[in-house]
Formats: C-alpha cells, sequence, structure tokens
C-alpha cells in the first residue's frame, strides 16, 4: 500500500515531537498513524514505519506484535470487547459474548461479513465496580447484559453511533487511532461528551464531603501555567475538624534523606536509627570465630551426629515379628 502525502507529513511531525537523537521513540505513535489509515498494521505499515525511523522491518514488527492495541489483519470499524475475567464472568460477561458470538456468527477475533465489527474476548478491562463491561473501541459500555449488548452492535451496524456509558463520543478504529497518534478529534463537542461514573466520582464526593483538599488546589485554574507553576503553593494548613486528627501533617517522602525514610519504615517512630544507616555500627556478639576453630566446631558436630549403619534396628527382629503374626492368627 502507497501511504498518502498526508501521512508522511502527520509522521513527519510526530517525529518532530522527540529529540534528534531519540526519534525511535516516535515508533508507537507512528504504528497508531499507520493503522489509521490502513485500519491495521499491515506489512506496508511496518515498512513506513521502519522507512521513516531508519530502523529494520525486525524491530518495528517486535513492537508491533507485542501490544494487543496494534492489529496485525484487517479489522472492523469497531473493535467490540467483552471482558471475561474473573468478577466480570461471575457476573455474566460469558453469557454476553456468548450472545454476541452466536447474534453475530463470529468468533474471537474475528470479523463480521460487513467488515463493521470484530469481536473479542478481554482479559481485565479495569471496571470491576462497572461489570459487566464491554467496550466498543475502548470506549466503556457499563453493566450490560446479552441483550443490551445485541442492541449495540445492532445500532452499530445500522450505521449508529451509541452513546458509551462513560467517556467521549464514539469513533471508528482510524478515527481513534489517529487521536492515539497524538492528533485531536476534530468532531465538533466530541470530547464534551460523556459523564463520569458513580463509582469514579466517589472518592471526589467523599474528599468535598469532608472538607479534603490538594495543599494549593484551585479548583476555577486545575492547570497552572508554566510561571504560576514555578512559584512554590502557598503553605495551608487543613482543620481538625476534616480527618478527626490533630496529628501533625509529616513531610512528603521525596523531602526526606534515604536514611530517615528507611528508619521510619523499621522503626515507625524514627528514633531508632536503621541498622544499616550510615555512621551507624552494626552490633555483634563477640569476635567471630577463626577459621581453624570453625572446623573444629564442625569437626565435634560430624563426631556427635554419627550416621545410621545398615544393621537393623531394635523392633526389626524377624522370630518376634513371626510369633506376632501367629498370635494375631489365632
Amino acid at each position: 500500500m502507497a501511504f498518502s502525502e498526508e501521512t508522511y507529513g502527520r509522521a513527519r511531525e510526530i517525529v518532530a515531537r522527540y529529540p534528534a537523537d531519540r526519534s525511535r521513540s516516535a515508533l508507537l505513535p507512528l504504528l497508531h498513524l499507520v493503522q489509521s489509515e490502513e485500519g491495521y498494521v499491515s506489512p506496508a505499515g511496518v515498512s513506513f514505519c521502519a522507512e521513516v525511523l531508519g530502523l529494520n522491518k525486525a524491530q518495528v514488527g517486535a513492537v508491533a506484535t507485542f501490544y494487543t492495541m496494534y492489529k496485525r489483519r484487517p479489522t472492523g470499524d469497531y473493535l467490540v470487547s467483552v471482558c471475561t475475567n474473573t468478577m466480570c464472568n461471575v457476573l455474566g460477561g460469558q453469557q454476553v459474548y456468548d450472545s454476541l458470538s452466536e447474534h453475530l456468527g463470529v468468533g474471537h477475533d474475528e470479523t463480521t461479513t460487513d467488515g463493521t465489527i470484530t469481536l473479542e474476548h478481554a482479559e481485565c478491562l479495569a471496571a470491576c465496580d462497572y461489570g459487566p463491561v464491554m467496550t466498543v473501541n475502548y470506549d466503556f459500555f457499563d453493566k450490560v447484559d446479552p441483550d443490551s449488548a445485541v442492541g449495540v452492535v445492532n445500532e452499530l451496524r445500522a450505521g449508529n453511533r451509541p452513546m458509551p456509558t462513560r467517556g467521549a463520543r464514539l469513533c471508528t478504529l482510524k478515527e481513534m487511532s489517529l487521536q492515539l497518534a497524538g492528533f485531536a478529534d476534530e468532531r465538533e463537542g466530541a470530547v464534551a461528551d460523556g459523564p463520569a461514573g458513580d463509582a469514579t466520582l466517589r472518592g471526589l464526593r467523599l474528599a468535598e464531603q469532608h472538607g479534603i483538599s490538594v495543599p494549593g488546589f484551585d479548583p476555577n485554574t486545575p492547570i497552572k501555567s508554566t510561571k504560576a507553576a514555578a512559584a512554590p503553593a502557598p503553605a495551608t494548613t487543613r482543620p481538625a475538624a476534616a480527618t478527626g486528627t490533630t496529628a501533625p501533617d509529616l513531610p512528603a517522602p521525596d523531602q526526606k534523606s534515604p536514611q530517615l525514610r528507611t528508619a521510619e519504615t523499621r522503626a515507625p517512630d524514627a528514633k531508632t536509627p536503621a541498622p544499616d544507616a550510615p555512621g551507624v555500627a552494626t552490633p555483634v556478639d563477640g569476635e567471630p570465630p577463626a577459621p581453624a576453630d570453625a572446623k573444629a566446631a564442625a569437626d565435634a558436630g560430624v563426631a556427635a551426629n554419627k550416621p545410621a549403619s545398615d544393621g537393623k534396628p531394635a523392633g526389626d527382629d524377624a522370630e518376634q515379628q513371626q510369633r506376632s503374626l501367629k498370635e494375631a492368627q489365632s
């Protein structure tokens, strides 16, 4: 396949993001780039990446075959992944997968005849609190059942784009690959869609309820400018009522010396220095034995523990065994 000049231009833009002597770091986004044009990473795509970066095809292929997000054969517009790992499986994930497989007429890593959907088992989709979960091009559809999952794929095959439970507006595999290559989604309002789930927001709501916040955090400007980030954040004091404790805040771990961190780990009160901290002598019980003394001790141990002989121990008397047998029989 001959790649378009637009793809070559984007490839040059990707490579320019990295230092001149670190251009190989551009390989991952370049693989996403070729997948955005072909729908998978073909041998031609491997050759393209090798040409752009001055690598051989074996080096590119080794990376492309390592990561599961790079597809090595033609893939449908929508990659439907059903979690069948432990938690989702207990909640019905396997039944969801089986229903989709029967409905679509395909198995794992197979694509429907119309080229719309590729179905796959997924190990863990990191959303156990929403199980069973299914993703379409890695966007989540939570707490699905066989009927709702079949409804989603029917909409996809009809040309519609159902809204994920969480995340931005659904896109095709090629559109998603272009975004992973580092280029923005140009569809109007595409990244503004999709609320976060209740389980995801639980920690934030608990923090608001108890008045817990990051020191110096301004919710109106969560991303500070470079100049503002360089200035030290103002010191803040958290009210004791917010956490229910009056214990003083300890310095952050990265502000402590390695010796102090080690001491706190081994002695939580930090009053007893760690045995291997610099300047601390490790106590020993007397002088270590000289080599001659050690050998004498070993010889004494051998003499006191003689190996067993081949003689039969008491109790293995053959005549006694015969008498016992006759008594038992009578």
